[in-house]
């Protein structure tokens, strides 16, 4: 090659460099003055689908995302809970004993799943304070949700840094750790498959009472729907009334003006494994020659 030939050839490789460098800087994110890129707003998770709710107390899904359940059980969504306390030991009230506060607690409970359209409420029974992140707890949340089979999960988000109940931060490992990855893989608590409990791929997660919440739901039409779930809590309560939560709103929206009522979630979206996914399509035809 001459030199003509050689200098066209670095001319070209400079011409390459430099515009790889501008879709480089192009496509670099916008770094934000604490050094983190801002994040991507994700798309809203659409149903009807089926959806589980995983707390550790009975009345902690009401106040952390009853309007979201309210919200889906209005469009048609499959909704179950799964109470992991019997909230016990929650009471000031020097004549309650723990067994008939439990007792309460388990009717204020469906009462307010009746209010929100929630199809069906399990209990856990496990005392209040005393939850554990060991084995037998995240065994019977894996056949719970191979049993009932939800693509979206809300639970406590375990792994936030303030201050936080016990039963919450243990409630949201245990359930961490049953959707990734023991419900997914087969020989993970294999007796649940002998009965007939095939294992099952979670799709969305919802972490509430996070610190870090990346996912946003109105649920400004349902807020009273919330409220009135709230209400059936009466031993937790006190004498708040629905006035009590109609002037906090008045409230808000004179310091605020007229926003959306929303409720803030950490979300988290799990993809299946390539071949796992080939597998799901393969039966989804099976069924659908069937059908046909």
């Amino acid at each position: 090659m001459g030199k003509n030939g050689k200098g066209k050839k670095r001319e070209r490789l400079k011409e390459l460099l430099h515009r790889g460098k501008e879709e480089a800087a192009a496509a670099r994110p916008v770094i934000t003055a604490t050094g983190a890129a801002p994040p991507e707003p994700p798309p809203p998770i659409t149903g009807p689908s089926r959806a589980m709710v995983i707390m550790a107390h009975p009345d902690d899904a009401e106040f952390l995302c009853g309007g979201t359940v309210a919200k889906w059980c209005a469009e048609g969504w499959d909704v179950t809970y799964v109470v992991v306390t019997s909230g016990d030991k929650g009471t000031h009230d020097e004549s309650m004993h723990p067994e008939k506060l439990a007792a309460i607690r388990e009717e204020e409970q469906r009462a307010a799943c009746r209010v929100l359209g929630v199809r069906e409420c399990i209990f856990l029974g496990y005392p209040d304070g005393f939850t554990v992140d060991e084995h037998e707890l995240r065994g019977q949340v894996v056949r719970l949700l191979r049993l009932c089979r939800p693509e979206v999960v809300i639970t406590w988000d375990g792994f936030r840094h303030t201050f936080n109940h016990r039963d919450h931060r243990n409630v949201g490992t245990v359930t961490a750790d049953a959707i990734y990855p023991l419900v997914r893989d087969r020989l993970f608590y294999p007796r649940d498959e002998e009965d007939g409990l095939a294992a099952h791929q979670v799709n969305e997660v919802l972490l509430a009472g996070t610190d870090n919440p990346d996912y946003v739901v109105d649920i400004t039409d349902h807020w009273m729907t919330k409220v009135d779930a709230i209400l059936c809590h009466a031993s937790q309560i006190g004498n708040r009334q629905k006035g009590d939560f109609l002037k906090m709103r008045e409230e808000q929206v004179e310091r605020e003006g007229q926003k959306p009522i929303e409720e803030r979630f950490r979300r988290w979206s799990i993809r299946r494994p390539p071949r796992q996914e080939g597998k799901d399509r393969e039966k989804e035809k099976e069924g659908a020659a069937a059908a046909g």
